[in-house]
């Protein structure tokens, strides 16, 4: 396992927990109120593969990954096409792409996590 090397993502979450804590104004939407976090050190082993690869830029072992994720569920903060990418986070046993992935954010280089094909996602908190 590696170390994140994208540290912008931890000053994102970072300012959003500060205005959280000291009484600023985050504005929610209904989608972004849908996000909850994880910690990166709770993050299955098979993610962790999955974020080194998107460092290094690929290979990825199936060819959706890396495409555009539409947030067609909308659990996502509305973003412009394209502002988004899902990668396969590998499921063991299982003969398909399974249910996890890692959709990540162009503008603050946000990533989330879900293990449940879109219902639910997790904003990855690389301070924990």
């Amino acid at each position: 396992m590696t170390s994140p090397t994208r540290t912008t993502r931890i000053g994102a979450a970072a300012a959003l927990l500060s205005a959280l804590l000291v009484g600023g104004a985050v504005t929610a939407t209904p989608a972004s109120a849908a996000v909850g976090s994880i910690c990166y050190s709770a993050l299955p082993s098979q993610a962790y593969d999955t974020l080194d690869l998107i460092a290094q830029g690929g290979p990825y072992p199936y060819s959706q990954d890396g495409t555009v994720f539409s947030n067609r569920e909308h659990v996502l903060p509305s973003e412009p096409s394209g502002y988004y990418h899902e990668y396969t986070v590998i499921t063991p046993g299982s003969s398909t792409r399974g249910a996890r992935r890692i959709v990540t954010g162009e503008e603050t280089q946000e990533d989330y996590y879900t293990s449940d094909h879109y219902a639910t996602f997790n904003l990855i908190d690389f301070g924990c």
